[in-house]
């Protein structure tokens, strides 16, 4: 890919302060892309800011926001829009909901955790469409999970809400304008902190260390290991970049190898 593939270009991506987010942020800049960085921690932000200058986005910004706020979100993005222009790349990634059964979640839990996931993409997409269609170009990339295809024990609420927004971004495939592309990536097994979060968790509810947690999620990866962020990061920049202009529609699960269906 061309290292100035993105040059010109604009892009949003939400909880880039760690884990997946942070790596796609990287990766955006090191193409070219002017990059916004999103997400509650304004410290975390602080530190991620010269990172991203270094990698080859000089003008990149932090934007603190909660995803949960809509309102405050909704302003937000008005400000940003009205400052600096059109977005081009919009990246949808935030942290999953809490584990458990889907059947012992409340209606409450299940409305918070599409409040955060669908509704929120929602209100950014219907704020950022319309400059990408002016400029005939965009890019909307979801980080889902391989949950979209099979459902994960013990994470009904994320395999639920996950699917739900994989499902809303099908549907906009097939609506948005020429130049305007919508696709969601499938992280496997990655090494962030939400992983180690829910490893501790597992473990103690398994009564198993969380080394042998971590063997049996691996016993079913071909690949033998965790992902890295940085894999991550570059299924999503290829996305994001005009290389991939007709790839339309479509989750692209990034898991070495977890999945067993075609």
């Amino acid at each position: 890919m061309a290292r100035t593939s993105l040059e010109g270009r604009h892009a949003l991506v939400c909880g880039a302060s760690r884990g997946i987010g942070r790596a796609a942020a990287l990766a955006l800049a090191a193409r070219g892309a002017s990059i916004t960085a999103l997400a509650r921690s304004a410290d975390r932000l602080e530190a991620l800011i010269p990172e991203l200058r270094a990698a080859g986005a000089p003008d990149a910004r932090a934007l603190v926001a909660d995803l949960d706020d809509h309102q405050a979100l909704a302003g937000a993005l008005d400000q940003l829009l009205g400052q600096h222009g059109a977005v081009h790349v919009v990246i949808n990634n935030t942290g999953g909901p809490p584990g458990g059964p889907l059947s012992q979640a409340s209606p409450k839990e299940i409305l918070a955790a599409l409040h955060r996931h669908l509704l929120s993409a929602h209100l950014i997409l219907q704020r950022t469409l319309p400059g990408m269609a002016e400029a005939g170009y965009g890019r909307f990339v979801q980080v889902l999970s391989t949950s979209v295809r099979e459902p994960i024990d013990n994470l009904g609420v994320s395999n639920l809400t996950r699917a739900a927004v994989a499902s809303w971004a099908k549907t906009l495939s097939q609506e948005l304008p020429s130049g305007v592309t919508i696709n969601n990536v499938l992280p496997g097994f990655t090494d962030t902190e939400r992983l180690g979060s829910l490893k501790q968790a597992n473990a103690q509810r398994t009564d198993r260390t969380p080394e042998a947690v971590e063997a049996a999620w691996l016993a079913g990866v071909p690949e033998g290991r965790l992902g890295r962020p940085e894999e991550l990061g570059a299924v999503i920049a290829f996305l994001a970049s005009p290389e991939a202009s007709y790839v339309r529609g479509t989750s692209i699960p990034v898991d070495g190898g977890r999945l067993r269906s075609i």
